[in-house]
């Protein structure tokens, strides 16, 4: 069995005005980076394989949290929302005529305008996911781990998800023959002060 844990960048500008980000490559802002300079990863995932997404908000998290670059997967590049990308989905919500709706309420198939589904998302996932061989780390966006964590719970999009992506937590994932499962609890990371 490979286990995964999966890490959420941390904020960027875009992030903290309701901004839909989707392939845009947003950096990191500067509070961001104090806050995760703040963190490592627990003593049992140090030796795990690292990879991130190849926006730059997902290398720069991997790297300031392990001190470590990462490998990277375009597979792990965060869904793209096609016309709606630097677009606020409160203000598409109020456009009668944008198509836009909450991903819970999208199924498997829907996808924004010029934009990707979560099928398409999963289905590009699926060579990497593969192709692993050793407990991994990857560090990406709320849309890869939404796909692979609804794989592993069961959840299609369907409705409130039973589970909730916050920041600066290892979300751990469980690969056996091919089968995603969930452990039931996210990891917090480390604090480096209390680590002396």
């Amino acid at each position: 069995m490979i286990k995964i844990a999966l890490l959420r960048h941390g904020h960027t500008s875009w992030n903290r005005a309701g901004q839909i980000q989707g392939r845009s490559d947003i950096p990191l802002d500067d509070d961001a980076r104090r806050e995760l300079q703040q963190y490592s990863l627990p003593t049992e995932w140090r030796t795990a394989e690292l990879w991130s997404s190849p926006l730059g908000r997902a290398r720069e998290t991997a790297e300031i949290v392990t001190g470590h670059s990462p490998k990277t997967a375009p597979g792990l590049t965060e869904m793209f929302w096609g016309d709606w990308e630097g677009k606020r989905g409160v203000d598409l919500l109020a456009q009668p005529d944008s198509g836009f709706r909450h991903i819970e309420d999208w199924g498997w198939f829907y996808c924004p305008p010029n934009g990707e589904s979560p099928q398409q998302v999963s289905d590009r996932l699926m060579p990497w996911l593969n192709e692993l061989t050793q407990d991994t780390v990857a560090v990406c966006h709320i849309g890869i781990m939404r796909v692979l964590m609804a794989k592993a719970t069961g959840w299609n999009f369907d409705g409130p998800a039973p589970f909730r992506i916050k920041r600066n937590r290892l979300f751990v994932l469980n690969l056996k023959d091919g089968v995603l499962t969930a452990d039931p609890d996210p990891v917090r990371l480390i604090r480096r002060e209390d680590e002396a």
